[in-house]
């Protein structure tokens, strides 16, 4: 993705651009290709029933404040990770769209060889998603349900909006920019059936082909259940691949 320089006035602006944030490294295999850096947000416009990130709907104590050249700064440990398996930066959240301003400016002073992947609910103004587009290597969507009744009933919110945006992603995201579009489709316990997800499943092949690549999960609702995604083994290979390297 075209990456844009920025002058004095402009990076002097992003130290007023602050977002509390949450950073997990030396991910492989959850949050996009190769070694990845997930970073977290906190707010989302959705109020999931089952959401496993409940704590990040808002600021916390626990989360650190950054602006975007401070993020640059401390992801740059795993710069060579990221050159060496086509890796890079996942922003998640809560939901990271609500924070586009912030992800542009981190995008235009990073490495342009890092990858930049957003998981995304897609909820989100039209104006958001416009400003990160250009950057952006793959959107990974939860769509959580395309029948509007099941996505009310779950998010709290309307669905047309996000069928909007995946109209804007094909027609603009793929045709405009070459970026990915990877929909994941979720059997959600209590709200939807393994036949409503293949309707969904079926719905987005009719109105998309195959422009986006699509995947089938199961929500839990204890974030303990969850397993957890350890890169480490992979990066102290690489790390000593680099070492030889140098010698």
């Amino acid at each position: 993705m075209t990456r844009t320089s920025v002058g004095p006035s402009a990076t002097r602006s992003m130290e007023n651009n602050r977002a509390q944030l949450y950073i997990s490294r030396l991910r492989v295999g959850t949050d996009g290709d190769g070694v990845r850096t997930l970073v977290s947000f906190t707010g989302c416009p959705l109020d999931c029933k089952w959401c496993i990130n409940k704590e990040l709907r808002r600021e916390t104590p626990d989360g650190k404040s950054y602006t975007p050249q401070e993020l640059v700064d401390e992801l740059r440990r795993d710069h060579w990770y990221f050159i060496c398996t086509q890796g890079g930066v996942t922003f998640s959240g809560g939901e990271p769209l609500l924070r586009s301003a912030f992800i542009k400016e981190f995008c235009q002073l990073c490495d342009s060889d890092w990858r930049i992947d957003i998981e995304t609910c897609l909820n989100v103004p039209r104006a958001n998603l416009e400003e990160v587009l250009p950057f952006v290597s793959t959107f990974i969507v939860d769509i959580k349900d395309t029948d509007p009744t099941i996505y009310s009933r779950y998010t709290g919110k309307g669905v047309n909006d996000v069928m909007a945006a995946l109209d804007y992603l094909r027609d603009t995201g793929i045709g405009e920019y070459g970026c990915s579009v990877f929909v994941r489709v979720p059997l959600i316990p209590e709200f939807n059936t393994p036949e409503d997800v293949e309707r969904s499943v079926e719905t987005i092949r009719e109105r998309y082909g195959d422009d986006f690549c699509m995947d089938r999960f199961e929500y839990v609702k204890d974030k303990t259940a969850l397993p957890e995604p350890d890169g480490r083994r992979v990066c102290r290979v690489l790390k000593a691949i680099r070492k030889g390297l140098i010698k």
